[in-house]
């Protein structure tokens, strides 16, 4: 892109009272956004507001200072580091589908034929969002379901936020076996930023075998209102969207709103009555989202079994290794996982209805804590974790 170009891009972006609705219809009218600065305040007086022909007749402050950056960003690593516009062949066709598309995305990662792997993610990528503050069962959900679609062939979009979206991207990095890209993490941020910056290991393993997309200038620190507005871009480059695990008011509602809205199947993991955490997906099924105990389910109702890759999980159950065989438990560790049930509970309740001694117990949840069949909550209470 020309950095003459890039200004007019750019400049359309930063100006005051100029939302992207505004911009579309501006760019329908006169073409590129070169042609929109070069108009007179008659021809634009015709499009918009008067305040906005004003504010679109000024430079913007800091224009110059976001150009040479962003050029500079680009030189950088040209390799990995793109800028699509609206007018750009390889912009995700999915995305101009939809009711508003961005204007402008900045790609970090495996740039190289970005139209096909967009292509391939509209007719087989999965959404997977979910909670920030997740219960175990739910990061060893978003895991092993991301892993298992990884394994087919599918790409899985998420957020990179902490919880949820982080495990999904793991999970899809981990099971991955295609060639196109393993996931996309789409921020809130600018690219030149990493938010949460305990995910700073996990972006550049994105960076390497998928891709991060942002619609916002560099430089933009992780502002609240910019998340939810991302959503619409998650949802909108997959064919459906999975909420693993989501309060009432969460924001991987919104996701899952906005997938209705354009289309798009969304499916849901049911969990406890008690957790708040799956308050949200069964309000979902309520409302006619697919309940989904498997990788299989998705793929079936997607009608993706067909394509899937020959190392996905073909039992159903969704999880990409076999877990420890029960058999390799003793009586007592297989009564104690028996009598927890699957909710969370205290150490008081967990010996009223195993009957052991304080001594035993203790040593058999940490026994099998360590193992990986049960969680320590806060609180003091336990989890037993599902093994599909």
């Amino acid at each position: 892109m020309e950095a003459s170009e890039l200004q007019g891009w750019l400049r359309l972006g930063l100006t005051d009272g100029v939302g992207d609705v505004t911009a579309r219809t501006l760019l329908q009218h006169f073409g590129l956004p070169e042609a929109i600065f070069q108009a007179t305040e008659a021809e634009l007086s015709r499009c918009v507001t008067a305040r906005q022909t004003q504010a679109l007749l000024r430079v913007p402050e800091g224009l110059k200072h976001l150009l040479e950056s962003t050029l500079q960003w680009l030189q950088d690593d040209p390799s990995r580091r793109r800028i699509l516009t609206l007018g750009d062949a390889d912009y995700p066709a999915a995305l101009l589908d939809t009711e508003d598309p961005p204007l402008m995305l900045y790609a970090l990662g495996r740039v190289e034929g970005l139209a096909d792997h967009f292509a391939r993610c509209a007719s087989t990528g999965i959404a997977i969002v979910g909670s920030r503050n997740p219960t175990p069962q739910g990061v060893q959900n978003a895991r092993q379901f991301a892993e298992a679609l990884g394994q087919a062939g599918l790409t899985v979009v998420s957020g990179l936020a902490l919880g949820i979206d982080g495990a999904a991207h793991e999970g899809a990095l981990a099971g991955y076996a295609s060639s196109g890209l393993a996931t996309i993490a789409v921020v809130g941020t600018g690219l030149d930023r990493v938010y949460p910056k305990s995910h700073r290991d996990l972006a550049h393993q994105i960076c390497d075998q998928g891709l991060l997309l942002s619609e916002y200038p560099l430089g933009t620190p992780p502002l609240s209102a910019n998340f939810p507005k991302r959503n619409r871009i998650i949802s909108g480059l997959c064919k459906g969207t999975l909420v693993v695990e989501a309060a009432l008011k969460s924001g991987s509602l919104i996701t899952a709103r906005l997938a209705v809205e354009q289309g798009k199947d969304v499916f849901a993991i049911p969990g406890s009555i008690h957790a708040t955490q799956a308050r949200g997906c069964h309000a979902l099924i309520k409302q006619g989202a697919k309940l989904v105990e498997s990788a299989e389910d998705i793929l079936e109702e997607l009608d993706l079994s067909a394509v899937a890759h020959p190392a996905a999980d073909a039992s159903g159950h969704g999880e990409p290794h076999p877990s420890p065989a029960e058999s390799s438990l003793s009586s007592l560790e297989r009564g104690l996982l028996d009598s927890m049930g699957f909710d969370p509970c205290g150490l008081d309740a967990i010996q009223a209805r195993s009957g052991m001694d304080t001594a035993t117990l203790q040593a058999l949840l940490m026994g099998l804590e360590l193992a990986g069949w049960l969680a320590r909550l806060p609180g003091g209470k336990f989890q037993r974790l599902g093994r599909c």
